[in-house]
């Protein structure tokens, strides 16, 4: 059983109320009671708490998964209105040599800056940065043009 550290993170956030009563409960019984009966009432206590808590840790990385493949969804959308975005502004694309080895090209919505002889560009979309992308047929389209009309 290898789950990850958010698996961890909600668990613990969705069953913090519980796990607290419990901790709670198990500090009292194990100052209070002195024999065997103690650990007894303890593993009653937790697997209460496990049997309480309705998800197993298998239910909770399902979700994270989810999570992922909805977060990687918004993101291709994204990145593919960035592309359509560098096709369709070409022409108004603007490429400026910073003179400190980076250069830039800005369209009214997309902005593409790198370092001279880098094969990934740093994309910004409408203000809002998209990572580093590897530089492609449609980006050095895209430079090439500006560098024309710049």
């Amino acid at each position: 059983m290898n789950y990850d550290w958010e698996t961890w993170s909600l668990f613990f956030q969705e069953n913090w109320l519980v796990l607290l009563i419990a901790l709670v409960v198990l500090l009292i019984v194990i100052k209070v009671v002195r024999t065997l009966v103690k650990w007894a009432i303890v593993a009653v206590i937790i697997i209460a708490v496990i049997a309480y808590s309705g998800y197993n840790l298998q239910d909770l990385s399902g979700s994270l998964d989810d999570l992922r493949s909805m977060g990687s969804q918004v993101a291709d959308t994204v990145k593919q209105e960035a592309l359509q975005a560098m096709a369709g502004e070409a022409d108004k694309a603007v490429y400026t040599n910073n003179g400190d080895g980076t250069h830039t090209v800005a369209t009214p919505t997309l902005t593409l800056e790198w370092t001279g002889g880098d094969e990934e560009v740093a994309v910004t979309y409408r203000g809002t940065s998209l990572g580093k992308w590897k530089m492609d047929a449609t980006i050095r389209g895209l430079i090439d043009q500006a560098r024309q009309h710049g």
